[in-house]
Parts: C-alpha cells; sequence; structure tokens
C-alpha cells in the first residue's frame, strides 16, 4: 500500500486534533456553560470540542482500516444501493422534527440522539456511482444524448436536494467532482460548459434565494471594492474580516501554539469552517507551508494512484475521491483568505466535524486500498482498452453532438 499517503493522512488528522484542543477553548466554555446552566451538564468544560473530536477521529481511523483491507470491487456493486440511501437521507432532512438547522442550513439529520449531514456523505457515494455508471458508458461519454443528457440528468438529482437546504459548498464540491469525473472519463469538453451554464441558471438562484447567502456574496464583494467600508465590516462582513485579522496577526512564524488571541469569541467557528485562519496566527506563514506541503503531497499521490489503477472503476474511484479532497481544500483556504464568499465549508482532516471527517477517511481508506492493487502489467492493460475505446469512440461519434 502506499505508506506515504498512510502517514500523510494520520499526521494530518492528528495535527487537526491538536489544533482544535488549541483553538476552541474559548467555544468549548461557552457551549458548556449554557448546558450546566440549564442542568444537562455538571460544569462548563474547555475541552468539549476536543474530546468530541477524539470520538470522531476513533471511529474515523476505525472506519479507514477497514476500507483499507476491502477490496475496492466491493463498492462497485454497492454503488448504486450507497447511492439511493443517502439520497433518502437528504429527503428526510425537510421533515419536520428530523430535519435540523446549525447556523443557516437545514443540513443536520437528527438519529438517536446523533447528529448526521448526510451531504458530507453524497460527495463518497457519488462518486461511487459516477465511477460505475461511467465505467458502463465509456463508449457512450462523449455523445450528446446518450452521454451528456443522463449524466445531466444524474447531477441535478444530486445537486437539488443541497442546493435547497442551502448547502453552496457542497453544491460546489459535488458539481467540481461530477464534473472532473466526466472529463477525465472522456467527456465533451462544450457539453460540459453546457453542464456549467446550466447549473448556473438552475442552482445558484435557489442557493441565492436566502438572504444570509446574498449577504455573504454582497459582503465579499463589498470588501474587495471598498475594504474600509464600516458597515459590511461589522455586519455580512466581520468574520471574514475576523479571519483575516488573524492570518495577518500571524506574521512569519505566528504567536506561538495555543496563544490565538481571536478564538477568544472574535472568530465564530474558529474550529471548524475556519480553523484555518487560527492555525495561519498560532503557526505562522512558514509553519503553514509544512502542512500545505502535505496536502500537495496527498493530491499528488492520489491522482498517481488514479494514473495507476489497475481498472477503469479503479481510476475513477481514486480520481473522484482525490478530486473532492483537493477542491474541498482549496475552496476552505480560499474563503479564509477572502478570495470567495462564505461557504460553511471544512478543512479535509483538520476541521472539527463528525460526518464530514468520517466520509473523508472512508475515501482515503478506499484510496490506499486502491494503491495496493497497482502493477505495471495492470496498467498496461488498462491503458491498452482506453485506448481502443479512444479509438471507437473516435469512429462512431461526431467532435460535438455524436
Amino acid at each position: 500500500m502506499d505508506v506515504l499517503l498512510l502517514g500523510i493522512v494520520i499526521g494530518l488528522t492528528l495535527f487537526g486534533l491538536a489544533m482544535i484542543a488549541s483553538v476552541s477553548v474559548f467555544e468549548s466554555y461557552q457551549l458548556t456553560q449554557r448546558l450546566a446552566e440549564r442542568g444537562v451538564l455538571d460544569a462548563p468544560s474547555n475541552s468539549f470540542f476536543l474530546w468530541r473530536s477524539f470520538l470522531h477521529v476513533l471511529i474515523g481511523f476505525g472506519a479507514m482500516a477497514l476500507a483499507m483491507f476491502t477490496p475496492y470491487r466491493l463498492w462497485e456493486k454497492l454503488a448504486l444501493p450507497l447511492f439511493a440511501l443517502t439520497i433518502g437521507l437528504l429527503l428526510l432532512l425537510f421533515i419536520p422534527g428530523l430535519g435540523n438547522e446549525y447556523g443557516t442550513a437545514q443540513s443536520w439529520l437528527q438519529v438517536f440522539g446523533f447528529s448526521l449531514q448526510p451531504s458530507e456523505f453524497l460527495k463518497l457515494t457519488l462518486i461511487f456511482y459516477l465511477a460505475l455508471w461511467l465505467q458502463k458508458r465509456e463508449s457512450l461519454i462523449s455523445t450528446f444524448q446518450e452521454g451528456f443528457l443522463p449524466f445531466a440528468a444524474l447531477i441535478v438529482l444530486s445537486t437539488f436536494l443541497v442546493a435547497v437546504q442551502p448547502d453552496l459548498g457542497s453544491f460546489l464540491v459535488l458539481a467540481t467532482i461530477a464534473s472532473t469525473m466526466f472529463f477525465i472519463a472522456g467527456g465533451n469538453i462544450l457539453h460540459l460548459c453546457i453542464g456549467f451554464s446550466l447549473a448556473g441558471v438552475m442552482g445558484l438562484p435557489m442557493i441565492l434565494s436566502q438572504e444570509y447567502v446574498r449577504d455573504r456574496f454582497r459582503a465579499f464583494f463589498t470588501l474587495m471594492m471598498d475594504p474600509n467600508n464600516q458597515n459590511i465590516r461589522e455586519e455580512g462582513g466581520y468574520q471574514i474580516i475576523q479571519a483575516l485579522i488573524a492570518v495577518g496577526s500571524g506574521g512569519p512564524f505566528g504567536v506561538g501554539y495555543g496563544k490565538s488571541i481571536q478564538k477568544f469569541g472574535y472568530l465564530p467557528e474558529v474550529q471548524a469552517d475556519m480553523i484555518f485562519s487560527a492555525m495561519a496566527e498560532e503557526l505562522g506563514f512558514f509553519r503553514l507551508l509544512i502542512i500545505l506541503t502535505m496536502y500537495a503531497i496527498l493530491i499528488i499521490r492520489g491522482f498517481k494512484i488514479a494514473r495507476e489503477a489497475p481498472d477503469r472503476f479503479g481510476f475513477l474511484l481514486a480520481a473522484g475521491i482525490t478530486t473532492w479532497i483537493a477542491f474541498q481544500s482549496i475552496l476552505n483556504i480560499a474563503v479564509n483568505l477572502s478570495l470567495f464568499p462564505l461557504t460553511g465549508l471544512t478543512l479535509p482532516f483538520i476541521s472539527s466535524g463528525g460526518s464530514s471527517l468520517l466520509s473523508i477517511l472512508i475515501g482515503m481508506g478506499i484510496l490506499i486500498n486502491i494503491s495496493t492493487y497497482s502493477t505495471e502489467n495492470a496498467i498496461s492493460e488498462r491503458r491498452g482498452r482506453a485506448a481502443q475505446g479512444i479509438q471507437s469512440r473516435r469512429q462512431k461519434s461526431g467532435w460535438l453532438w455524436g
């Protein structure tokens, strides 16, 4: 197996636990103090998020180990049932009493006292199903009627329930995963451009129908054009301004582990969506480069595993998982640096969030399992089959409409 990839995954996850231990003390105390006042807890604690995240890490590592030693071809058989299950869970969010709002989106499902975010698992099960679907339609992907139209219908089904929550971050991640997998499977780039246009026309209006989403975009563009606008700085742009203060305060070497100022009630969601800003404040630019390098190596290794996968299903599965981690990481960091409006996405491996961590670690376990099957003979055979498929598509379909 790819030992380097496994080491990076474990290292990033444990580093995330250490950062949560540092930056979540104030939020933990505030939350547990309210629970203590209601009689739920005996006394406040500053380690609530730490212990909860520790439990998430234990469960996640167990699930990753199971996925590592499960032959990845099993997911080909389970792709449709798992995809249908996550769609069903998303539908349950809209049943009164089951769906639960956290912050501004109705993304959480309450089951037996536990909260679950189905959209996080949809990212993984969509990859399963797309890998299966694209593999079966290998010779038809480049056509419009038999390739693009069914693909577009599948993506609309997948992303519509996420868009109406509304969950902008997950909507963008799902669309990017699907588009990338469609393209590398042989999809026509012009068809893909049409798909992006349709997604923008159909999905974004539903997301932007919410006042708070419009406020985020308004704050983002206002701060870009007029950084000194006090109304925006104190209202819609407050969170991103505090994030930039944290990043700027870190300087080259940071203020030191555990010495963040922004974590004391200034930066909302400091242990979740905005943890990158707190990392920058405590670690500084040069130490943060080590973490970013680990992400870069992970992404490179992931695409290398995809390239060397022994069959088309493994190739698409590995490419989809790697694209997911790469895009979500980039988007979260972009938000923390005020390069994109707030989305509510977690930073993979590091942010607090059980559903996100569990689904990502399962994906990493599958990726590592695929790496164990790569051999030179299998790679040569797969590339030979791919070359024959390309030649067949060129003979049977036209350049644009097929």
